[in-house]
Formats: C-alpha cells, sequence, structure tokens
C-alpha cells in the first residue's frame, strides 16, 4: 500500500532509494478508517497532511439547504492537502467514500522530507500542479459539459489517476461510488444519473 505514493510520485519525478527510504519513513501509524467517516471537518484546524494509502475519499461541502457538493475525489496515493497546516481552520471537509487506509503526517516531516530530498519537493510541486488541472477540468464539467460527458470524463480521469499508482487491471478498477456519490460529484440529480 505505501508504494501508491511513490508510483505517483515517480511518475512526475525520478526518486533516489534515499528518496524513496525517506518517504516510507513518512508512513509510521496507519489507520483503518471506515466508509462515510469524516477524517477532518470543515472549521477544524489541521494539524497534520492526511494521505490516503488505499481507498477512495473525497474533498466536499454542505450547503445550507443541506445539499452536498464534492470538490475532488481523493485516490490512493493522494495527499488530502499538502499545504494545509497554512490553513487557520478547514474551509472544507475530508471525508471516505469506501473504507481507507489513511497516514497522518506531521508538518515537521512535510518540511523537513522537502528539505533534505530537492526531487521530493518537485515531485510535490508536480503533484500541486496536476490537482490543479484536475480542478480546472472538474470546472470545465460543471461549466459546459453534457452529463453524460461529465460522468464519461469522471471514469476516464479515475482510470488514468488509478493506472499511475498500480491500481488498474486489464483497463478497469475498482468503482466504490454510489449513484448519490456520482451526482454530488457531477452537480447532477440522482435520478439524471
Amino acid at each position: 500500500m505505501q508504494q501508491a505514493l511513490t508510483r505517483k510520485l515517480e511518475s512526475f519525478e525520478p526518486l533516489s532509494d534515499q528518496a524513496r527510504s525517506a518517504l516510507n519513513n513518512l508512513i509510521l501509524k496507519v489507520r483503518q478508517v471506515g466508509t462515510r467517516q469524516d477524517l477532518i471537518r470543515e472549521g477544524d484546524k489541521p494539524d497534520n497532511v492526511l494521505l490516503i494509502l488505499d481507498g477512495f475519499a473525497c474533498r466536499y461541502k454542505v450547503l445550507p439547504d443541506g445539499q452536498r457538493q464534492i470538490m475532488a475525489l481523493l485516490l490512493p496515493g493522494d495527499f488530502c492537502d499538502l499545504n494545509v497546516f497554512i490553513l487557520d481552520e478547514m474551509d472544507h471537509t475530508i471525508g471516505t467514500i469506501s473504507q481507507c487506509q489513511v497516514v497522518d503526517i506531521p508538518r515537521r516531516a512535510i518540511d523537513e522530507i522537502t528539505a533534505h530530498h530537492t526531487s521530493i519537493a518537485r515531485a510535490f510541486w508536480w503533484c500541486s500542479l496536476v490537482d490543479g488541472a484536475v480542478l480546472r477540468e472538474w470546472l470545465v464539467n460543471m461549466g459546459a459539459r453534457a452529463p453524460d460527458q461529465r460522468i464519461a470524463h469522471l471514469l476516464c480521469e479515475l482510470l488514468m489517476r488509478l493506472e499511475a499508482v498500480g491500481r488498474v487491471t486489464d483497463n478497469s478498477y475498482a468503482f466504490p461510488l454510489t449513484q448519490t456519490q456520482i451526482a454530488d460529484t457531477m452537480g447532477l440529480s440522482d435520478v439524471h444519473v
């Protein structure tokens, strides 16, 4: 499971054996989190960076009328928010979609690993750039694509992201999202999905 992060980072930047070892040392205590559990809630003060080792999680907000909007899917090898400790408090919630293996990484450990391993720092920058590109595609999805194209784009995006971390076999992958979760992600009704 720890290889998901290394595989993802190496898709951006070659890593030395020392860098790989340093990444493995970040993963000291893995916790199992059940389905539909919040890892950190809007308004909480973040102390650590969360890393998903296995399973699907999401970034979401709940509107005053109770409607939920999923703003990002978090997959194996994904940091929930690499620079979250800059925030005084969370402006969104991170929750699990399926059972997950999660690691809480102290800010100090992120600062140290990037200071001592420039290849990891560059790979983290790449991760941030890719996260931004994915967000831009999601904005295009919500604003310009037809509903069937939105869902097709999501399925293709997940294929590519999961393939990068070794979670695809014969062009297929585990898909734990429910109809309602797809609707919350795509800005559609359950019936429309």
